[in-house]
């Protein structure tokens, strides 16, 4: 959109746009949405939502958001994060309370709820199919699935080097003989049905953060053993819902788990918020029993205008607003139209504790040993431009460790932007006015990219090569599906890559893991990032509570990141979003915690 569109051009274009919607949804549609799911009940509660492509239903299985979000509605862990409160705070889930932890805090002590039971599945012989009660194995059996080098779970880092013997676990665990589950493991154990005792290596004080993972969630034997290598299409969990259908790539279902009515588990939803939640309503289902809803069916549709047509056509209750609807959506003033608040629509505004990059492969030998082409590179960003596109959806970070995460602090990035500079920076880096002297052409580097589906990615990343090409440089494109992708990384065969790193958990410490020497590809640290005085830094603080002396660490070690310049850190983004009045107790949350559990759907979307 050019610098002639003005706000009554974009008033017409945002009363087409509703007007449009009107139609879609007199025209009716959605009948076929049901073909070949399970029937509806009369008078049964359904909440329509979005998703993306999943891998499968193991938790141990897959380290995307998506799958993610789809494993917190089946699968439960010990904690989880209360759904209102900010800052976030944690919570028991299938813990009766949280743990007792030793003097020297090493040694963590949990009790389980009585009466909490897997949901019914062929899989439990013993009781006839009818979902048998939690016990505290079925946690040791779970983390050890992880550690299982067999299973060669993204998950490993989460136990990595932290519960005794438990890397002693993982080594056996790689020869060809079958795996002992039932080999003794120090700092795993469960003493009887209802306690488990985890013993640790070293402090570690973000455990707790680590246990609300999909990753620590409970899963019972009978079903990985039953199932084999499709236990990932036959989850059994205790969660609040079960899935139902599922079509790869377009749609998955799920409906209330019934294994909570037949065995007399009650949840109830939170009787305390945060700031402004009880004045926005979110209270008013204190103590009530969930979840709410009783099916939910979600979507996969990659296109944002697509998800958007959906949200006014109805039954969808939410989408995000992208860049090219929002001039459609959103004001002047930033508030939502006046035509979408009558038609009973509500704008969403969230900050996130996520970071989107551009990664350098340290490994690659042109962009890998020349710091100074990388902060060339760095100061080529535009910025301003860059927010401008994304129409108030991104804000630069400030470092790796965004705010909102413990351990966050303020400070100036050493390379902003600043073209003179970049150009300057350039030239000492071996490559002046962008031309490379070994072959008097151009430098060309190329820059791989998932998600080529989808336009906007598409688009900023022209963007992005429009940046390089000021100063000289030509990026080139790569184009991938995300299995490609992914494997290129973990392969190091990318030389530079767009990626994000979705927070596991709200604490600086699950950033800073991005730049551990040990945590290279396959593992988080996917630009193989390298600095031992960084390493050095790193071991202190993931034994140490959270203090000032903790974050003045912390800065530290953003300091080195910044100087040596493994990332371009592009935007950390603000979540925009437009919702159903219909939909109740809505609230953003940065955490897969099953949020749907506390949805309530009013009337007909």
């Amino acid at each position: 959109m050019g610098a002639g569109f003005t706000w009554t051009a974009g008033r017409v274009a945002r009363r087409a746009l509703v007007a449009g919607a009107a139609a879609l949804v007199a025209g009716g549609g959605g009948a076929g949405d049901r073909a070949g799911a399970p029937p509806v009940r009369p008078g049964e509660r359904i909440g329509h939502g979005l998703t993306a492509r999943i891998r499968g239903f193991d938790p141990i299985a897959a380290g995307d958001a998506a799958s993610a979000a789809a494993y917190a509605k089946i699968y439960e862990g010990l904690v989880q994060y209360a759904y209102l409160p900010r800052p976030y705070e944690l919570e028991p889930l299938l813990a009766e309370s949280m743990p007792e932890v030793s003097s020297d805090g090493l040694t963590y002590t949990f009790r389980l709820r009585p009466g909490i039971h897997f949901s019914d599945d062929p899989c439990f012989a013993a009781t006839g199919g009818r979902g048998r009660e939690l016990v505290a194995g079925d946690f040791v059996y779970s983390i050890l699935r992880v550690a299982d080098a067999k299973n060669a779970s993204p998950g490993w880092w989460v136990f990595q080097d932290r519960l005794a013997g438990l890397d002693g676990f993982r080594a056996r665990s790689a020869g060809r003989e079958p795996t002992d589950y039932d080999a003794p493991v120090e700092g795993l154990r469960a003493p009887d049905a209802r306690t488990l005792v985890l013993r640790l290596t070293r402090p570690c004080p973000p455990l707790l953060h680590l246990l609300t993972l999909h990753y620590a969630a409970a899963v019972p034997r009978e079903a990985v053993e039953r199932y084999g290598a499709e236990f990932g299409n036959h989850p059994v969990g205790t969660g609040p819902f079960a899935l139902a259908a599922w079509r790869r790539n377009y749609r998955v279902e799920y409906v209330r788990n019934p294994a909570w009515r037949a065995h007399g588990r009650v949840e109830r939803y939170p009787a305390r918020g945060g700031p402004g939640d009880e004045a926005a309503g979110l209270l008013a289902d204190a103590g009530r029993e969930i979840p709410f809803v009783d099916r939910l069916v979600q979507y996969v549709v990659g296109d944002p205008s697509t998800q958007w047509q959906m949200l006014l056509r109805g039954p969808l209750l939410q989408a995000a607003v992208s860049r090219d609807d929002a001039d459609a959506a959103i004001g002047p003033d930033g508030a939502l139209d006046p035509d979408l608040r009558a038609r009973g629509l509500e704008l969403v505004r969230e900050p996130t504790l996520d970071v989107y990059y551009l990664g350098f492969n340290m490994d690659d030998p042109v962009v890998g040993p020349n710091r100074a082409l990388r902060q060339a590179m760095t100061c080529a960003f535009d910025t301003a431009e860059w927010e401008r596109f994304h129409g108030g959806r991104a804000r630069r970070p400030d470092g790796p460790v965004p705010p909102g995460a413990a351990g966050h602090a303020p400070r100036a990035p050493p390379f902003p932007f600043d073209p003179d500079r970049a150009k300057r920076r350039l030239e000492e880096a071996g490559y002046p006015g962008g031309i490379d002297p070994a072959t008097g052409r151009r430098l060309t580097l190329t820059l791989e990219i998932a998600d080529a589906d989808n336009p906007e990615i598409r688009q900023s990343t022209d963007l992005l090569c429009r940046f390089m090409d000021r100063i000289g440089i030509v990026v080139r494109p790569s184009y991938n599906n995300r299995p490609a992708f992914f494997d290129k990384i973990a392969r190091r065969q990318a030389q530079m890559f767009r990626l994000s790193w979705v927070a596991d958990y709200p604490d600086a410490e699950n950033f800073l893991q991005l730049f551990y020497s040990p945590n290279a590809s396959p593992g988080p640290n996917r630009s193989n990032y390298r600095n031992p005085e960084y390493d050095a830094l790193y071991e202190r603080l993931r034994t140490m509570p959270d203090s000032p002396e903790r974050t003045e660490l912390a800065g530290r070690m953003v300091d080195l990141v910044m100087r040596d310049a493994p990332w371009i850190l592009m935007h950390q983004p603000v979540y925009i979003g437009v919702r159903k009045a219909a939909l109740r107790n809505h609230k953003h949350h940065a955490f897969p915690c099953a949020a749907e559990k506390y949805y309530r759907v009013e009337g007909r979307p």
